[in-house]
């Protein structure tokens, strides 16, 4: 076990450094502020001229191409409301070329620039204009801005003036100011203190009218900066000026960009450091310019470039939130989009911005509900946020092609005509395809029900707004045949537009019946996908316009030979955005940050054993198309359906690669639900892998090194987290056996034995399993990476200060059960984590059932564990290793019991603590589980709990019962330490134990009985039979008091014994049926079957038979006091977890306190002001 764990941690530490260093190497992080930005800015033209097929010329040229796709980036920004107008016009170069022989920066670069020069104007006196000069070039950016705002503002005053004399006017003042910079008199010719006047009616010439404005400025020129500027009009002949204005050049874009880039290089006097402010655009910026100096192919021609399609597979998921959705409160009167309003302020005020509607203004904002909705579904992992993000795709191509002909045709060919344009469209259609592989579109289409007719309609939409987009679904049609019959026929179609369809293949049955049904979803929709590669997208995913634009860059790289040979699969790496939701988001998308980065950068490069893991991998298409797809789709095996196409192409000598220059956006699962059932899922798939041949051929084909690699980054990982947990198991229960059999009191006073303690040190080794520093280590080394080691320290403490530790070890135990289960007993399943805002609060019993037996029951038996052995224990409890180790276990006690309560929203307030007690107090005496689901009744869900054992094998329900003996050696240690027996060490004494556990069991018996016989007729002889068997209880206890010498703490000693006894008692009894079903009923049904055995039997025959014996048999056996006592357990362990809430639940400032916790304090306040105007809008209603 310690070698297991040991190998783990020094591969974690292995990967950290080496990642970290190959990420380093790689330029990883080297941009990762605004500041790192503006720094190498200027040198970003020329990198984006090395990436792409830019013909050699003029640095100019260069400038020009780079400006148009940084344009199209930060207008991308701008649509989807990460930026505002202000921020968007700073960021923005200009469009439109000029003749100007300084290149113009994007303002930002600019800002205060004019400012400071005019303000070293001011205090500089006569003589000084070399002097004045010298400063101001010293800054290059303050010399160019300066020269671009005073040959702008005469382009635009000659252009915007139509009368000849006013332009005369400007043209004798532009020839003063050029004859005094030549003669260095300009400091004696003007006026340097009055110079800040100038701007004044720039500043507010949006208030004021243009001609007022223009007076104004002229006249300040004139009469205050110049100092003989009174000889150029008198007085009444100025105030008749400038009133000749070409008023429609404001119109047109060329214009309106020169005056608003002046009004801003003139007006900001401030660094633009917070441009932008929002985090998001901030670190799109800053990774799209660093990836630009990483390495990467030579991008070639749009016409030249490889082909490519995206495939993305859709169930029924949310594709727009519909306004009943956005508007609908929980329990704590918050709704979709208050949360949305909440999390994401500036995106909110940049899109009434955009919109042109006031914050105030509730009525404008209610009728412009369709962009509201478009606004949310872009911040949820919906399909019309994937759909925009892949259709970025064709945008990208498209403005590649007008550069292409650009490069082509001349660097002044700045508008193409409309053929061109179409031309350009037409080449990025043949070059990209977008299929979305809708499994129940022809379902929805037809459907009556209004949430799946909505999607339709919705997924139409799209089709509308996107021409390009194809839709292919399972078509089921009822056939009659020529003999009369009716068949079903199954096909696959594909439509565009108005539901257009375009083909529609036969298929020879249902594909999502004969295999898994996400991979079979790929695999029929496969066939319409066109090109050399195809991008496998999943439902919750995105893209950026800045990303699409390296498309080119990565295709190429099948190209080129990694290794001995040429990649199959081109790995990408992610950025989790729903990371900012809640503490539990943050987590996860910090662990999936790391695996995706970090984590993929070692996986490829050395160890050369990267896989396909569903994420935004590019797939060689007709490599895979001719070597079985992309999905495996054989049920229950290929649960994670994803690695398998990894193994496949590894098994063929497929070559995966990673790269990490571009990236996609990627949603993860937000709630403490969610995320549990997608580790499950992972714990289920890694499971099945454990089992299935793939991995055993890779093992044999991989030589050791390559082995071991496989190993410790696929199902090792998850061995090893067994491993780690059973080490608890083995130590607590090794130390169990030695205080209860007096070894290690006679062990601690032999002079001649000192205090060996190996599973102390590696119950140490566990705890760093436990804490999941596995993880963190190389979490922390990719966030010191991309943000600085300073940020990754300060992020880790805040972490830690979040109960990130909790978490972590609340998994640990998640991929222990049901990796260790899917080992043990097979039978993984899809599990639905679904994608929506965890806004609302799951209730105890929900949480009851979802963690019973992984978490409950294993953290009361660790529990219990504990309390025997500090009651009968006598070690050196003075070691500080010893505290530390009992320490940690105490630690994974309280997470696997709390964690869930700790990290569910509002779990801590009183009335939601008395909903959730009478939920659960209901859901517990629900009786009858037949017909019933497993959230209605206890019952119901106490047999599905069962289900895995149905259909295991004999050898592992052997392995089952061996592993529940454990269970019996509290009972058989224990009884021999009662103050009853006098130090009795005889077997009768443990064979009287059993006695005891036999008359509460026929206790049980009696009360069970007289339930089903009296409970619905006579009431009064039930209520006689419980008070008479109470009595007798009470009569056997008072006579071992007073006739054996009982005593009290015997009592509670004989409860830690048989407590664990009972539970044994329920597992045999669970265990019983199916081992029954496979030695006696399935051999006794091939006897009597009337259709013969083997293959001739038919399955509801033996159905049938199973459900009449067993039947029969619950009827005959002990069945309803098994279930008496299982439900008895289950309400003991309920109550002694939900007492602590409970209490809890009495202060007030722990719902604060956790509140602050799970959410950003933008949503802190805005709960608690959602709680204060529930109360007022309810005052006089009924109170809970």
């Amino acid at each position: 076990m310690v070698y297991f764990m040991d190998t783990q941690i020094w591969y974690a530490i292995f990967s950290t450094v080496f990642g970290g260093v190959s990420g380093a190497l790689s330029h990883v992080g080297e941009i990762r502020t605004l500041g790192m930005l503006r720094a190498r800015f200027k040198s970003i033209p020329e990198a984006f001229s090395q990436c792409n097929a830019i013909k050699q010329r003029e640095q100019a040229f260069e400038h020009r191409s780079f400006f148009r796709v940084w344009n199209s980036f930060i207008n991308s920004l701008r649509e989807e409301d990460f930026i505002s107008d202000r921020e968007k016009d700073m960021l923005m170069a200009p469009s439109y070329s000029s003749n100007l022989s300084i290149i113009q920066w994007p303002p930002f670069l600019l800002a205060s620039k004019v400012p400071a020069a005019v303000h070293m104007a001011m205090n500089s006196k006569e003589g000084d204009e070399h002097e004045l000069i010298e400063k101001i070039k010293l800054d290059g950016d303050r010399y160019d801005a300066v020269i671009e705002c005073y040959k702008s503002l005469m382009i635009i005053l000659n252009s915007l003036l139509l009368d000849t004399n006013d332009q005369n006017i400007v043209n004798d003042i532009d020839k003063k100011v050029t004859y005094s910079m030549i003669k260095k008199t300009f400091l004696e010719d003007f006026e340097m203190a009055e110079i800040g006047k100038k701007s004044e009616p720039i500043n507010d010439v949006g208030e004021r009218k243009i001609v007022n404005a223009l007076q104004d400025f002229m006249e300040i020129t004139t009469r205050d900066f110049m100092k003989d500027g009174q000889s150029f009009k008198d007085e009444d002949e100025r105030n008749q000026r400038f009133m000749n204005l070409n008023m429609n050049m404001i119109k047109e874009d060329y214009w309106r960009e020169k005056f608003v880039r002046l009004h801003l290089l003139l007006t900001m006097k401030d660094s633009a450091m917070d441009v932008p402010i929002n985090l998001d655009a901030r670190r799109r910026i800053t990774f799209f310019a660093n990836s630009l100096f990483m390495k990467m192919p030579r991008a070639p021609r749009v016409h030249d470039m490889i082909s490519f399609s995206v495939l993305t597979p859709y169930y029924n998921e949310e594709v727009l939130y519909s306004s009943h959705d956005l508007n609908r409160k929980n329990e704590d009167g918050i709704s979709i989009l208050f949360y949305l309003q909440k999390i994401y302020p500036d995106e909110w005020n940049n899109f009434l911005e955009r919109i042109g509607v006031e914050s105030n203004n509730e009525v404008s904002i209610k009728g412009r509900m369709d962009d509201i909705r478009l606004w949310a579904s872009y911040r949820g992992q919906t399909l019309a946020r994937t759909v925009r993000g892949m259709m970025y795709y064709r945008r990208a191509l498209e403005l590649q092609c007008y550069e292409d002909m650009i490069n082509d045709q001349g660097y002044g060919l700045a508008d193409l005509d409309t053929a061109k344009a179409a031309r350009s469209k037409a080449i990025a259609d043949i070059k990209f395809t977008y299929v979305v592989s809708c499994q129940l579109y022809g379902v929805h289409k037809t459907s009556k029900d209004s949430r799946e007719r909505g999607l339709y309609e919705n997924i139409l939409n799209l089709m509308l707004t996107y021409p390009a987009l194809r839709i292919a679904y399972i078509d089921e049609k009822e056939v009659q045949l020529r003999n009369g019959k009716i068949e079903k026929q199954y096909y696959s179609v594909l439509v565009k537009g108005d539901d257009e369809e375009i083909y529609r293949i036969r298929l020879p049955g249902k594909p999502t019946e004969v295999g898994e049904g996400k991979p079979n979803n790929q695999n029929h929709a496969i066939i319409f996908t066109r090109g050399e590669a195809l991008q496998a997208i999943d439902m919750n995913q995105d893209n950026y316009l800045e990303e699409a634009f390296k498309m080119r860059n990565l295709l190429e790289e099948f190209l080129l030979t990694h290794g001995k040979s040429e990649p199959t699969i081109l790995g990408v790496r992610e950025h989790i955005f729903t990371g900012s939701v809640s503490s539990l988001a943050w987590f996860m998308s910090s662990q999936e940050t790391s695996f995706v980065t970090i984590g993929q950068r070692v996986l490829a490069n050395p160890l050369k054993v990267r896989f396909h893991y569903g994420h935004p991998d590019v797939f060689d298409r007709l490599f895979h198309l001719t070597r079985g797809g992309i999905s495996k789709a054989s049920k229950i095996i290929n649960l994670s359906e994803d690695i398998f196409a990894g193994f496949n192409s590894t098994l063929r000598r497929g070559n995966v690669t990673h790269h990490e220059y571009i990236q996609l956006g990627k949603g993860r699962d937000v709630g403490m639900n969610q995320i549990s059932n997608f580790e499950a899922k992972v714990a289920n798939g890694n499971g099945e892998q454990t089992l299935c041949r793939d991995i055993y051929r890779l093992g044999h084909r991989f030589d050791f090194y390559r082995m071991l690699s496989l190993y410790f980054t696929t199902v090792g990982f998850y061995f090893n987290s067994m491993v780690a947990v059973l080490t608890v198991y083995v130590f607590l229960y090794g130390r169990l056996y030695l205080v209860l059999s007096g070894l290690e009191k006679s062990i601690l006073q032999d002079p001649n034995i000192q205090n060996i303690k190996p599973f102390e040190n590696a119950l140490a080794t566990q705890s760093v399993f436990q804490l999941g520093m596995l993880l963190v280590l190389p979490m922390m080394m990719e966030i010191g990476l991309e943000k600085g080691f300073g940020r990754a320290l300060a992020e880790f403490v805040i972490m830690q200060l979040q109960l990130a530790s909790v978490f972590f070890t609340f998994h640990l135990g998640t991929k222990t059960h049901y990796y260790g289960r899917t080992i043990l007993h097979g039978g993984a399943k899809y599990r639905a984590t679904g994608r929506g805002f965890v806004v609302r609060h799951a209730k105890f019993a929900e949480n009851y059932r979802m963690y019973s037996r992984s978490h409950f029951v294993k953290a009361l038996e660790l529990l219990i564990l504990l309390v025997v052995y500090l009651a009968y224990g006598s070690s050196y409890r003075s070691s500080s290793l010893y505290l530390y180790v009992t320490v940690s276990i105490w630690f994974l006690v309280f997470c696997w019991l709390f964690a869930p309560f700790v990290f569910n929203p509002s779990c801590f307030e009183w009335h939601k603590t008395v909903d959730d007690w009478n939920d659960w107090w209901k859901w517990m005496g629900n009786r009858g589980g037949i017909g019933l689901a497993p959230e209605q009744s206890w019952e119901a869900w106490w047999v599905s709990e069962h289900d895995h054992l149905r259909n295991a094998t004999i050898r592992s329900l052997l392995l089952e019962f061996i592993l529940s003996l454990r269970f019996l050696i509290y009972q058989y240690g224990i009884v021999y330490h009662l103050h009853i027996v006098h130090g009795n060490k005889s077997f009768l004494v443990y064979a009287l134990s059993w006695l005891v556990i036999a008359v509460a069991l026929v206790s049980l018996k009696v009360v069970s009985m007289g339930r089903e016989k009296f409970v619905t007729r006579i009431q009064l002889v039930f209520r006689i039979l419980k008070g008479i068997v109470f009595l007798v209880l009470i009569g056997l206890l008072v006579l071992l008091f007073v006739g054996f010498d009982l005593a009290v703490s015997d009592v509670g000693a004989s409860i830690l014994a048989f407590i664990p006894t009972g539970w044994f008692i329920l597992l045999v009894a669970q265990l019983c049926g199916p081992l029954f079903r496979r030695l006696i009923i399935e051999p006794l049904h091939l006897l009597c079957c009337p259709y013969g055995t083997g293959g001739a039997c038919r399955g509801p025959c033996c159905a049938r038979f199973r459900q009449r014996t067993g039947a029969a048999l619950r009827k005959m056996g002990p069945w309803d006091s098994i279930q008496e006592m299982a439900r008895m357990y289950e309400y003991t362990m309920g109550l002694l977890i939900f007492l602590p809430i409970a209490v809890l639940s009495w202060f007030p400032f722990v719902s604060e306190f956790q509140t602050r916790l799970l959410f950003n304090q933008a949503f802190s306040r805005g709960l608690q002001i959602s709680r204060i105007l529930a109360g007022q809008n309810g005052s006089g209603t009924k109170s809970d």
